[in-house]
């Protein structure tokens, strides 16, 4: 993600996420963070269809954001995201990963579960709307390999 990429995210996080949206100022504010965070976007046609954000101040990373607009779910694009962001915790030597998600979000629980994330725990009326949070982690096993650097592709194209 660059700060040209920062108006259209800001009006897909405005869409996807109306009672909990991050401020166009957040997103900003991040993105002058590069020695702990990671944003990543993923393109279709040259329009921006899914991001994700990754914090990690070691030994702990933590997913910020990750979305898809809807009209490209069930594509990979989420799982090329989300890989980019493990990728980027292992990069920066993290030990765990954590993430909330809400409570009536089965998609994304299902998602973080194909990926290894386990429920540690109940942030109770997290979100604005009352809903409870889900804490979920994936602790990284130390790599021998070197961190993947190249792009996952999925049928929307570069992530």
């Amino acid at each position: 993600m660059t700060l040209d990429d920062v108006s259209a995210v800001n009006a897909l996080e405005q869409r996807l996420f109306p009672a909990d949206a991050w401020p166009l100022e957040m997103f900003l504010a991040e993105l002058t963070q590069p020695e702990t965070r990671r944003y990543v976007v993923a393109e279709s046609g040259g329009a921006i269809v899914g991001y994700a954000g990754l914090m990690c101040i070691e030994p702990i990373a933590d997913v910020q954001t990750i979305a898809v607009v809807p009209e490209f779910e069930g594509r990979g694009i989420g799982s090329a995201l989300l890989t980019r962001l493990i990728d980027e915790a292992r990069r920066r030597g993290a030990a765990d990963v954590l993430l909330e998600v809400r409570e009536d979000n089965p998609r994304a629980q299902q998602l973080y579960v194909r990926f290894g994330f386990e429920q540690i725990h109940i942030r109770r009326k997290y979100y604005r709307d009352g809903v409870d949070a889900l804490i979920m982690r994936l602790q990284l096993a130390p790599s021998t390999e070197a961190p993947t650097t190249e792009a996952p592709t999925t049928e929307a194209g570069q992530a």
